[in-house]
């Protein structure tokens, strides 16, 4: 189908006459409320008319007013707020015959046959059989005189589309399922809060995460935290690793570092079947380190299947070091909470999904689930994906946990093994030999994320066996000399850490290159690793272009893309967007709530990004915004009226607060304060304006785990690049690398981590406005327009056909792809 096909197809599509109803099911998750306001709302943007149903399956099977229109004012304020407020329920009825009669015959009496079911593999399941049923439950109903056969003819087909509720991501099909990066956010909060008591005490640290059976939330957090240890269901430890993580606790804090963290799933067991409690981790003091954690997941197994709980480990670092242990077992903390902007952004965009998915099904369509792949919103048979995620269960049951690792998808196995090559230090020994010296600098503006980045690029590079140098200050301290060796022990503790540890500025290389050439030099240095922004693109292309005249410029040279703003051309992602993003998605919740005692009020924001309108655009989706203005879509006076008259009807309605984002060089001559003085003038009697200009506290703060972890492993790539392209371009006891794909930029494009010669990318770049050409989240603006109630069109070109699950590989992208 052809992409002009596909708007003609969508402008077709109507929900005149249907019915759809919405339920959450199962445990809640952070977001939910965002993914049934989407549902709620997208639905009456078609004419169809959409119903609650509260409480679940209860309330199905109980019907009445569990079962209660909605309407677009009813999920005003919803966003924002955790859990799910039409309530969830678990209900042994509706896995009964009877109950299943009992809730179709209530959904026929409002004549639903349109179903969203928000929750887990469970209710998903149930929704599926529900579907099956169908017909011969009509038939039922129409003997026992309930309903009549033209009832049943009219309703003979339920369509149900799911969408995954859970902070536990064990679904397979899915990067990401709604709550997961909410539950990450919880645990690393708290992560970060017990540090600096940990530290002040000498203490460690064990914390049980949720999950179930998925180590996913455990992995992740670990990762994002720097633990010591890990115990996930999907790797059980070997034989003897009491004794090896009682090793690495002693021997890191012998170093006199600052912190260690040990993390165990709940439900953890040793290779004999002992239960790993918390209690055994705690009585063995030997060293200077003030600190460690160790993160246990929920579901923690042994190799014999046996759980490993978090008194175990407590008693056995209790015992064997004589350390001073504690245990905290997070629980619904985790569940709790206002959503992060990533799973409001995800959310809505699948409940736009599955109502196009229920408009376009037939009676053929099988049930499908809306999956989130890469950047895209997919539609995959539900079945097929709660069979992939059975399949899981299964290989861990029959001890296949290589498979059961496999299975969970690349994503997984990647954080995985990213997690292995930085948590624990190899003896030099045992390190590859290698005569290298590499160096990591930061460019550009702070970025959240950058010392996660730099912290990940030193231990991979002392893994590879390399001499690793921190440069300081970026160029500039390049060309002052400003450069020293940089060990493992040095970035301990670096991931939490917000801004640039390192120091970065915004000066480009270019007057100085001989100074920087004389350093590359004195230094030896074979390679270079930039971790930062615009100027640090512009940079590498100026050390490109110097290389004719500087031998010295002949290495390896990579960069991670590290920048609030995310405009770097071939990347769909920048370190330190995430961070931003929810820096502004939590200003907007604060700016929401002090009018909550004023009616009538509209709020002007303005906020970072250069030229490029990711984070008012995003932002705006995720804090439910009118309208947000940008430079990509120039708009006029014209435009900014219609909004003031959007907004005046909106205040007729229940609904008595505007938001309004702009981006900061959206235009000219339309500033921040023109709009702020056009909007009072004309919203006089019917609303007031306040303004709010963001500025640096979005470059600012603690990183999300997402930058956390995207800092982490995309320089843990490019280590592991630049180590390969130094063994290619080493020749005669030199290295010499002067070819085009010898300087490159890794970015995240869609699904996967990829290479990019920065020569090439200049095609990509309008290097005026500091922009790519094409940026894929402008497919995202109408989604933001139709929550808000504008009429526009929205392109499905990209929209999620009916897809199978590819069984040899599902989930190969980075989960928190936005």
């Amino acid at each position: 189908m052809s992409q002009s096909d596909n708007k003609k197809f969508f402008e077709n599509l109507t929900g005149a006459g249907k019915s759809i109803a919405v339920l959450t099911s199962g445990g809640d998750a952070q977001g939910m409320n965002a993914a049934v306001r989407a549902v709620v709302r997208m639905g009456i943007y078609v004419g169809a008319k959409v119903y609650f149903i509260h409480e679940g399956y209860q309330g199905m099977v109980d019907g009445g007013d569990n079962i209660e229109e909605a309407t677009w004012e009813c999920v005003s304020s919803m966003l924002q707020v955790g859990g799910t407020v039409i309530g969830s329920a678990r209900c042994k009825e509706f896995r009964t015959h009877d109950g299943r009669l009992r809730a179709a015959h209530n959904l026929v009496q409002q004549g639903i046959t349109n179903l969203c079911v928000i929750g887990g593999d469970g209710s998903l399941t149930g929704a599926n059989l529900f579907r099956e049923e169908w017909s011969g439950l009509l038939e039922e109903l129409v003997q026992q005189g309930l309903i009549d056969a033209e009832a049943a003819q009219t309703h003979s087909t339920l369509h149900i589309v799911g969408m995954v509720g859970s902070i536990d991501n064990d679904f397979c099909g899915t990067d990401m399922t709604i709550g997961t990066d909410s539950a990450l956010h919880r645990i690393i909060e708290v992560v970060d809060a017990i540090m600096t008591t940990a530290q002040s005490h000498q203490r460690t640290f064990v914390l049980e995460v949720m999950g179930r059976h998925c180590g996913y939330l455990a992995l992740v957090s670990a990762l994002a935290c720097g633990a010591d240890w890990v115990l996930i269901p999907e790797m059980p430890p070997d034989d003897g690793w009491e004794e090896q993580m009682c090793q690495k606790l002693s021997e890191s804090r012998s170093r006199g570092s600052r912190l260690n963290i040990i993390i165990v799933a709940e439900g953890s067991l040793d290779r004999h079947g002992n239960a790993i409690t918390s209690s055994f981790v705690k009585d063995n003091r030997a060293g200077k380190k003030r600190l460690n954690i160790i993160i246990v997941a929920e579901g923690a197994i042994d190799s014999n299947n046996q759980p490993i709980t978090t008194d175990y480990i407590k008693d056995l670092v209790v015992q064997s070091l004589g350390f001073d242990t504690r245990v905290t077992i997070l629980g619904h903390v985790q569940r709790g909470g206002t959503p992060s902007a990533f799973d409001r952004i995800l959310a809505s965009r699948m409940g736009v999904e599955a109502v196009l998915a229920l408009l376009e099904a037939s009676m053929d369509t099988p049930a499908c689930v809306v999956s989130l792949c890469g950047n895209q919103a997919v539609r995959l048979p539900l079945m097929e994906c709660v069979q992939m995620t059975q399949e899981v269960q299964k290989a861990m049951d029959e001890k296949k946990f290589d498979e059961a690792v496999r299975l969970r998808g690349r994503s997984f196995e990647n954080n995985l093994n990213t997690y292995k090559l930085l948590a624990h230090r190899r003896p030099d020994s045992e390190l590859p030999n290698s005569t290298f010296n590499v160096a990591v600098m930061n460019v550009g503006a702070p970025a959240a994320g950058m010392n996660a980045a730099v912290r990940s690029a030193v231990r991979v590079g002392i893994t590879e066996g390399h001499k690793m140098f921190a440069i300081n200050d970026g160029f500039e301290g390049f060309y002052k000399g400003q450069i020293k060796e940089i060990k493992w022990g040095d970035v301990g503790g670096w991931t939490g850490q917000g801004g640039s540890l390192l120091g970065t500025k915004r000066t480009l290389p270019a007057k100085h290159m001989e100074k920087i050439a004389e350093q590359m030099r004195i230094h030896n240095i074979n390679a270079l690793l930039v971790v930062g922004g615009f100027e640090a693109y512009l940079g590498l292309m100026e050390l490109l272009a110097a290389r004719g005249t500087h031998d010295e410029l002949c290495v390896p040279m990579v960069m991670v893309p590290a920048t609030v703003s995310n405009n770097i051309p071939g990347s769909d992602l920048s370190i330190g967007a995430d961070t931003a993003l929810n820096a502004i998605t939590d200003t907007c919740d604060r700016i929401k709530q002090s009018a909550s005692g004023t009616k009538r009020r509209v709020f002007i924001i303005e906020t970072m990004g250069g030229y490029c309108g990711y984070l008012a655009s995003v932002g705006g989706l995720a804090a439910g915004a009118d309208a947000a203005y940008i430079f990509e879509e120039p708009f006029d006076i014209r435009d900014l009226q219609s909004n003031v008259e959007h907004l005046t009807q909106k205040m007729k309605t229940s609904i008595q607060r505007g938001l309004v984002l702009r981006n900061e060089n959206s235009s000219e001559n339309y500033t921040t304060d023109f709009i702020y003085q056009l909007y009072t003038e004309e919203g006089k009697g019917v609303f007031d304006c306040r303004k709010n200009v963001l500025g640096h506290m979005q470059q600012g703060g603690a990183p999300s785990p997402f930058d956390r972890n995207f800092g982490t492993k995309i320089s843990a790539k490019a280590m592991q690049w630049i180590s390969k392209k130094l063994k290619e371009t080493y020749r005669q006891g030199k290295v010499f690398a002067n070819t085009d794909d010898s300087a490159c930029l890794l970015g995240m494009r869609r699904r996967a981590l990829v290479f990019q010669p920065v020569f090439q990318l200049q095609e990509e770049t309008d290097f005026v406005h500091r922009i790519p050409k094409e940026q894929w989240w402008l497919k995202l603006r109408p989604l933001m327009k139709i929550l808000a109630k504008y009429k526009t069109s929205y392109d499905v070109s990209d929209s999620g056909q009916l897809e199978h699950l590819v069984r040899s590989g599902p989930k190969e992208s980075d989960p928190t792809t936005i």
